[in-house]
């Protein structure tokens, strides 16, 4: 069979980062990103196209300068349990900080989702970057690069050892026995960051595990991804950028001992297409006019600085020096704006700016122009797998109306589903359980 491109849904809600405005436009309820009807009509319109998954992002600290869909949002793995009895075939993927959550906690939590689903539920671990989020946790501090990335390493395998707890003939349920008790083991783990105990009380679903997913562009990052993750959210601003992102990712699996096939890289798209190439691009300049105000760009840079207020500085000044505040904050990049800045001599202002400064989208234009770079990038080994946002739903529908279409004639895309699981729509394998014979 032909590789195929894998497709999932990130719903925006009332705008996220780069989508401030959203919430002004007539089409979109203003309680959208707490309105569960809204997250179920967005996944069955996703499911009804054959996507492979839903995905919803999640940070536990705000400010008021924060994105509208960040002040006012359901938490994701209620709101994907609702979703769940809403679909059938869909992947539900939640994130969840393996900084600030007990390993056992997440372990039960996912595990319930992927039963309440028929093992379509998937973790995309994270970090946590926003600083403020350790005193929402009773910490003083947010832990730096390097112990939030061990956490969430040892995390992981806490986490894959719990889901394990039983192996899948452990509940014969026949005459007097319910439960074979030599299939039930406990974990007794004891590292550098947790101890736990176990067992899980939760049974293996029909995935064996949720999906492990992941996002980072560091070597920590990276390195991560490499070691543990089954699908991973890539930066995609440039054909040569996802190029190299993704044999860099692929080239650490296999050196991992492990099956880069076995590694599903999904870039962000946020596609804006329309009947002509010109109306396209027209769109995505008016889109870029509606959401490009500097107050709002000042507050968006101080988010990968720990939620610094870059408000107090003149800026027409130089560019503050707040390298001491990328360790705990969007390290990577932090890193380059800094050393960009240095470089170019820039005032705050030139960054904020240089920051949010008009750039072409690879996928805009008619339904043919963005089928044909979809087709392009594939083949040019930068994704697995598109996650699309769209700033409504008529947008989804037409994209879904005009361009997946044309995929499923190249073949480059599904007809239909050819199995009921996440890992099944993946081509990932079903994990053994370390514990069977």
């Amino acid at each position: 069979m032909p590789r195929q491109i894998h497709l999932a849904l990130h719903p925006y809600g009332v705008g996220g980062p780069g989508q401030h405005g959203l919430w002004k436009d007539p089409r979109i309820a203003k309680n959208a990103s707490i309105d569960i009807r809204y997250y179920i009509r967005q996944a069955q319109l996703a499911e009804e196209a054959l996507f492979d998954a839903l995905f919803i992002v999640d940070s536990q600290f705000i400010n008021s300068t924060y994105p509208s869909h960040y002040l006012n949002r359901l938490e994701p793995l209620t709101l994907l349990s609702a979703v769940a009895v809403h679909t059938s075939h869909i992947g539900l993927v939640g994130t969840a900080s393996s900084t600030y959550n007990s390993p056992f906690n997440l372990a039960r939590r996912f595990a319930s989702l992927d039963h309440i689903s028929g093992g379509r539920a998937g973790w995309n671990v994270v970090t946590s970057f926003d600083t403020g989020t350790s005193r929402n946790y009773g910490l003083e501090e947010h832990l730096d690069y390097a112990t939030r990335y061990g956490r969430a390493l040892e995390a992981v395998e806490v986490i894959r050892g719990l889901w394990d707890s039983y192996e899948d003939d452990a509940f014969p349920a026949s005459g007097d026995v319910f439960l074979d008790p030599t299939k039930l083991h406990a974990l007794n783990h004891v590292g550098e960051h947790f101890r736990v105990d176990g067992p899980l009380n939760l049974s293996r679903s029909p995935q064996g595990q949720p999906v492990i997913f992941q996002a980072g562009v560091s070597e920590e990052g990276r390195n991560l991804a490499a070691a543990v993750a089954e699908g991973i959210y890539a930066p995609g601003s440039s054909l040569d950028a996802a190029h190299e992102y993704y044999t860099d990712v692929k080239r650490r699996t296999a050196a991992a001992g492990r099956d880069p096939d076995h590694i599903k890289i999904f870039i962000h798209g946020g596609p804006v297409v329309a009947p002509t190439d010109a109306a396209a691009r027209e769109r995505e300049r008016e889109i870029f006019a509606e959401d490009n105000d500097f107050a709002r760009n000042l507050a968006l840079l101080g988010r990968g600085f720990g939620a610094h207020d870059f408000s107090v500085y003149d800026p027409d000044g130089p560019f503050p020096d707040v390298a001491h505040l990328a360790e705990r904050g969007g390290r990577t990049g932090a890193t380059k704006i800094i050393e960009r800045a240095r470089r170019e001599n820039l005032t705050l202002r030139q960054v904020v700016d240089s920051v949010n400064e008009f750039k072409h989208s690879p996928f805009v234009g008619s339904p043919q122009t963005v089928a044909d770079t979809i087709e392009q990038w594939f083949a040019a080994d930068t994704f697995d797998g598109i996650n699309l946002a769209f700033r409504t739903s008529e947008e989804l529908e037409f994209f879904v109306e005009s361009v997946v279409p044309l995929l499923q004639k190249r073949e480059l895309f599904r007809t239909s589903y050819e199995a009921d699981t996440l890992r099944g729509h993946l081509g990932l394998p079903v994990p053994a359980n370390r514990y069977a014979s």
